[in-house]
Parts: C-alpha cells; structure tokens; sequence
C-alpha cells in the first residue's frame, strides 16, 4: 500500500521482506570491501501498483525506497557496494529489468545552485556568495555553467568540488564526474529517438 509522509507517497522495498543477498551480473558475490552508497534515481514509468513493486523487490530493490512527487517517481537508494559505480551500475540494471521502467536521473545533481554549493560545503549562502565573487578565499570561483544570465544561475559540481579541494582544502567529491557522466549519457539515451540520423552521429561525435 502507498503511504503519505511530507507530501511524498512512498513504500519502502524493504519491508515487503529482507533485502536478499546481491549477487551483481559483473560476476558471484562480491567479495572486495563495500560500503553504502545514497543515491536516488528518478524513473520514467508508474510504480504505483503491488505487482511492480514485489517485481523491484525480486529484481534486487530490497534496499530502496520508492515514491512520487508532482508526478514524478523516484527511487532512495541505500546500496552496499564496492563502489560507487558498481551501486549505480547495479540499481540501474536492477530497476530497468522490471518492464515499463526506465532511470532517466541519477542524483545527487550534478548541477547546483548557490543554495546547493553551500549544503555540500557545509558554508552559509553568503559565504559561499562572497566565494563567487573573489571577496573571500583566494578568488578564481568556477563560472556557472548555466542559466547564467538569469539571478539563479547553476554550476557544474564537478567544477566547484576540484576547487574547492585546492582553494578550502575539503576534500574532493571522489564521485563527481561519474555522475555527471551518468546523467549525461542518460539524457543522450532519452533524447536520441528524437533525433535524425546526422544528429544522432553529431551528438555521438561530441560525447567522443
């Protein structure tokens, strides 16, 4: 049954029984270190019944917790792997096996607002805005990216967490660029039936 907590409908794969033991399609149980990995994807496709959620559940989403809000419907991710690329890879494989679901976004975002850059720096908004604007710290802020002639710009993540490793000494965001990468090659994915056959080639020509 669907639940309502703080406007989200959620159920949570995991208490329809024990989460299994995960055996990936990369090859037997996993046997290097692990840990867990958060992560939530966003998928295409309606979850809102009790045959696709015990199909999640038997397809290896005994460790998420699945929803919607304004329509959309997401998937919470708490995955025990040995990396992140390995949790991702996996989810992903796990939640497309059910028929009629697609990820279409992997989050954490990989573009963030100033609201954004402060939560992962763990700064207040007007820190961080004194960063951008070279009143604080050594100066040389990443531009945005986007939305950048508007008050809200965006940037890239990847580019505010390689400098604020050398400008704030923190601790670079390991899984940055994968997961700009991920959302990247997943948005090609979405858009390609759209596209012409020369446009298809010149998309595939940028990405490299």
């Amino acid at each position: 049954m669907w639940r309502w907590v703080f406007g989200f409908d959620l159920v949570d794969a995991s208490k329809r029984g024990e989460p299994r033991e995960r055996c990936g399609k990369e090859g037997g149980t996993m046997s290097a270190p692990t840990r867990e990995h958060a992560f939530t994807l966003t998928v295409e496709g309606s979850i809102g019944d009790d045959r696709k959620l015990d199909a999640l559940f038997e397809a290896g989403c005994g460790d998420a917790t699945f929803g919607s809000v304004d329509g959309a419907t997401f998937a919470d991710f708490r995955r025990v792997s040995p990396s992140f690329l390995h949790a991702v890879r996996s989810a992903i494989r796990d939640v497309e096996s059910v028929r009629g679901l697609r990820v279409i976004r992997l989050e954490p975002e990989d573009l963030v607002t100033m609201a954004e850059i402060a939560r992962r720096l763990g700064r207040s908004r007007e820190s961080v805005r004194l960063l951008i604007g070279g009143d604080r710290g050594p100066g040389g802020f990443p531009a945005p990216v986007s939305r950048i002639r508007s008050r809200s710009p965006l940037w890239q993540w990847t580019d505010v967490s390689i400098w604020a490793s050398g400008a704030l000494g923190r601790p670079r965001d390991p899984d940055a660029a994968l997961s700009a990468s991920i959302n990247a090659a997943l948005e090609i994915r979405r858009q390609r039936s759209g596209l012409a056959a020369g446009e298809r080639r010149f998309v595939a020509s940028l990405a490299g």
